[in-house]
C-alpha cells in the first residue's frame, strides 16, 4: 500500500489508433456541438466551477438520443471543458480516460463519456447535486451536520480503498482535496477529477502537482507520492471537516494560520480538544467520538509515511466512529 508509483499507464494492452474510444463501451462519444448546446453555449450561469485544468458546466443532455436537452429535462451532467495546457499527448489522454471509464464504485464520480473533435477535449460526468465538500464548508454552501460530516468523511475513505485495492494500474489522486470531494442528494461523498489523475504503476516521482497545503511532506521535500502519500491529504480534509478550517489561512492570527500545528497544541486534554471542533456543529457529538476522530485526522498526518493508516483502515476506523456516536446517542436518550 505504501509503496511508490511512477506516472505512466502500460499500453501494450491497448491499441492506439483513432478508434480506440469507440472500443470502451463504459464510454459515450459526444460530439463538441451538442456539448455546446446542453450547456446553452458554455453560459456562465451554468458554470459549476473553474480548476487549474479547466472549467465545470451542467448540461442537459437526453439519455436515449444522446442529444443535448432543454434544461430541466433529461439528464443533468457535468461537463469539463479542458484547457490546452492540461492535455498531454493524443495518446496519453486516449488511454487515461479509456482506463478512468471503466472504473466503477459508488464513492466514485461516475464518468460518463468523452468529447474529442481536433483540440477539443472534454469529459461528461454525472451531475452532484450538492457540489463539492469545499462550498460546504468554505463557501457559504449550507453547513453540515456531524452525522453528514462523519458519512462524507466515510464516502471519501471508501473511494481511496477501491482506488488503492488491487486495481493495476492503480491510481493516485493527486489532486484529493474538498473541491474535489462532491456530494449527491443523499449526502454520499464520491472522489472526482479522475479525468486528470495519475494512473501508475513501477516505482518513480510525481512532480507536476504544485506545493499546497494538502501535500505530505515527502512530496514537497522530494516530489515523491504514493497511496500513504494521498493519506495524508485526507487526514488534512478530515482535520478541516472537524474544524470547520482551513489547513492554511492567513486572515486568522498567527499562532492559527496552520491548521495542524495549532491542533496539536489541545490534544493534552479532552475538554480543550473540543474548543477546536466547529462551533455550527457543537452539541452534536459526544466528547469521545470527537476525540477519536481528531486523533484519527491526526494520525493521517503522522510526517512518517510507514505511521499512517491505510485507506481501509481508515474506512473501518470511521465506521467505528460513526457506530459509536449511534450508541452515545441511544445511551442518552435511554
Amino acid at each position: 500500500m505504501g509503496s511508490c508509483f511512477s506516472v505512466g499507464l502500460n499500453t501494450e494492452h491497448f491499441p492506439l489508433d483513432g478508434n480506440y474510444q469507440d472500443e470502451s463501451a463504459n464510454l459515450k462519444s459526444f460530439s463538441f456541438e451538442v456539448l455546446k448546446r446542453a450547456t446553452r453555449n458554455f453560459h456562465p450561469d451554468c458554470m459549476l466551477g473553474e480548476g487549474r485544468f479547466g472549467s465545470v458546466f451542467k448540461g442537459w443532455i437526453d439519455e436515449q438520443s444522446l442529444a443535448a436537452a432543454k434544461p430541466g429535462t433529461g439528464t443533468a451532467v457535468a461537463v469539463k471543458r479542458l484547457n490546452h495546457e492540461s492535455i498531454r499527448s493524443h495518446q496519453e489522454w486516449l488511454l487515461k480516460i479509456n482506463y478512468f471509464g471503466q472504473l466503477n464504485h459508488q464513492n466514485l464520480v461516475k464518468l460518463i463519456g468523452y468529447c474529442l473533435e481536433g483540440d477539443r477535449r472534454l469529459l461528461v460526468y454525472e451531475f452532484m447535486l450538492r457540489g463539492s465538500l469545499e462550498n460546504h464548508l468554505f463557501r457559504g454552501g449550507p453547513r453540515l451536520s456531524w452525522n453528514r460530516r462523519i458519512r462524507v468523511a466515510l464516502g471519501a475513505a471508501k473511494g481511496l480503498a477501491y482506488l488503492h485495492s488491487d486495481l493495476e494500474p492503480k491510481v493516485i489522486n493527486v489532486y484529493f482535496k474538498p473541491s474535489n470531494i462532491l456530494i449527491d442528494s443523499s449526502y454520499n461523498a464520491k472522489l472526482s477529477d479522475f479525468g486528470m489523475a495519475k494512473v501508475v504503476r513501477g516505482c518513480g516521482l510525481v512532480r507536476d502537482v504544485g506545493p499546497n497545503v494538502y501535500a505530505a511532506p515527502e512530496y514537497i521535500t522530494a516530489g515523491v507520492f504514493n497511496t500513504r502519500s494521498e493519506i495524508y491529504s485526507f487526514g488534512m480534509v478530515l482535520l478541516e471537516l472537524l474544524t470547520g478550517r482551513r489547513g492554511f489561512d492567513l486572515n486568522r492570527p498567527s499562532t492559527e494560520q496552520t491548521l495542524v500545528e495549532f491542533v496539536k497544541r489541545f490534544l493534552k486534554s479532552k475538554q480543550k480538544l473540543l474548543d477546536i471542533m466547529d462551533p455550527s456543529i457543537q452539541g452534536q457529538y459526544s466528547s469521545t467520538v470527537a476525540t477519536k476522530a481528531t486523533l484519527l485526522a491526526l494520525k493521517c498526518l503522522n510526517l512518517n509515511p510507514k505511521r499512517r493508516p491505510n485507506a481501509q483502515e481508515l474506512v473501518n476506523a470511521l465506521e467505528q466512529i460513526q457506530e459509536l456516536q449511534i450508541e452515545s446517542f441511544r445511551k442518552f436518550y435511554n
